[in-house]
């Protein structure tokens, strides 16, 4: 039969049966499989609640608009910190989900983050380290050149930009940091 603009007929239910193959076995409750799953019947699942305990909020986390509240357990690895969770609650308490400010808010606020934990390394005694994190030495080690060359790869489009989103910010902290200690270093000698 071939799909037209018109609403196709649809044949009786024995002319079906017959053509098909266990065409409607679903139609009688008796021999549907999941029929006992679909009556209601709180006893069989062995739950004793009817709402589960709700787990407690130590600190007011972020919710949709859409929803009332929060689900009964929900994740506190990551609770919202600094600039980047101000950002969040900020798209969680303007926009709905439906809206792209609130997704495009919400990836603003992971990049922040990234550069939140960037420069608190600075701070501590184990800082990031560019060279092996961004896995370039494996492009010298785990055949990484010779990959890029003569496949179809998706991501061959913009890796010129890698560099420049990757480098360049490490790039421009260690110049401005060269920066700061020469001047420093000048007004030292000077006085």
């Amino acid at each position: 039969m071939a799909y037209t603009a018109e609403a196709p007929r649809t044949p009786p239910a024995q002319e079906l049966r017959a053509r098909i193959p266990g065409w409607g076995a679903d139609l009688d409750p008796k021999d549907r499989p999941a029929v006992p799953r679909e009556r209601f019947d709180p006893g069989a699942t062995g739950a004793h609640w009817d709402f589960p305990e709700r787990q407690e909020e130590k600190w007011p986390r972020e919710r949709s608009l859409e929803h009332k509240f929060l689900t009964p357990v929900f994740g506190t690895s990551c609770p919202p910190k600094g600039l980047s969770g101000v950002m969040r609650k900020h798209a969680y308490a303007k926009y709905s989900e439906g809206r792209a400010a609130h997704w495009l808010i919400l990836l603003g606020a992971d990049r922040v983050d990234a550069w939140e934990s960037h420069l608190l390394s600075f701070l501590s005694l184990r800082p990031d380290n560019p060279v092996t994190e961004t896995g370039v030495l494996s492009e010298f080690s785990g055949h990484g050149i010779s990959s890029r060359f003569g496949k179809k790869r998706a991501d061959l489009k913009h890796q010129w930009m890698d560099p420049i989103i990757v480098g360049a910010p490490w790039a421009l902290a260690a110049g401005g940091l060269a920066a700061v200690a020469l001047r420093t270093l000048r007004k030292h000698r000077a006085g």
